[in-house]
């Protein structure tokens, strides 16, 4: 499959502003492959739902008592992540040679597989995300920032809940800050400023690849379909829990020194 060319531009905006676009960056039949297994990802957490006679599930880690938040609304929104261990066609597209190129030009020459999902919004109702760094999520502040590759499934719009972006030099800072959690959403929330930030409207197929840095949040699907997003994420290095003792995420590696393994 042909592999797109990262420019010099691109990547002397990620490493000012913390992101680059790469529109249509992902091949047709690794498209076609992401979004037939992201119905597989549904179907199977359907099936779960209908076993349990429940239509949620999945608890978000941190959820307090009496104020759940599920990850899974039947029809309305999907958080499903380490698709790749039950789905291992996923690794065709993960250790691609369009993901090592975009690897090698944020991250440098090592890069580790540390995380990957699928986000679905359900059609009219899927919901809004507040302004966060995904560092927020993770209860280590100190290891080093990774790279989050968004790719999109459907033609992404403020009218299908796209992602907003704010670049370093829009938020001031280009790194880690406290977050705090949202009583209601239960989101983490580290930005509280009016800046909306940049839209990012891409046809199927582009990827918005950007810092873990990088303050992000996205809207409500208001459209009649669903709006579907894979999420890749690699580090430089295996991301350990505070104590050191285990792994956050995961560290499948990919790239050492330069060369795919």
């Amino acid at each position: 499959m042909e592999v797109i060319d990262i420019s010099s531009d691109n990547k002397k905006l990620f490493h000012e502003e913390g992101y680059m676009i790469l529109e249509g960056a992902i091949p047709l039949p690794h498209l076609e492959l992401l979004r037939d297994e992201c119905q597989l990802a549904i179907d199977r957490i359907d099936a779960q739902m209908d076993h349990e006679g429940t239509d949620k599930l999945g608890v978000w880690h941190g959820d307090t008592k009496g104020s759940l938040n599920f990850k899974h609304h039947r029809g309305n929104r999907y958080f499903i992540d380490n698709c790749f261990k039950l789905q291992p066609n996923l690794r065709q597209f993960l250790f691609s040679e369009l993901m090592a190129m975009i690897c090698l030009s944020t991250l440098g020459k090592n890069a580790y597989l540390f995380w990957e999902q699928y986000v679905v919004k359900g059609a009219h109702k899927g919901k809004k995300f507040s302004w966060h760094q995904d560092s927020g999520y993770v209860n280590y502040p100190d290891h080093k920032p990774y790279l989050t590759c968004w790719c999109a499934l459907d033609d992404m719009s403020e009218a299908n809940g796209t992602l907003h972006l704010l670049p370093f030099s829009k938020v001031g800072i280009r790194s880690y800050v406290h977050h705090i959690v949202d009583e209601d959403s239960n989101d983490k929330v580290g930005y509280f400023g009016n800046d909306p930030g940049l839209t990012i409207e891409m046809k199927a197929g582009g990827i918005l690849a950007f810092s873990s840095l990088n303050f992000h949040a996205s809207g409500t699907n208001t459209t009649d379909k669903y709006r579907r997003a894979y999420i890749a994420q690699y580090s430089c290095e295996p991301i350990m829990s505070a104590d050191g003792e285990k792994l956050w995420g995961n560290a499948d590696p990919f790239l050492i020194d330069g060369r795919m393994v």
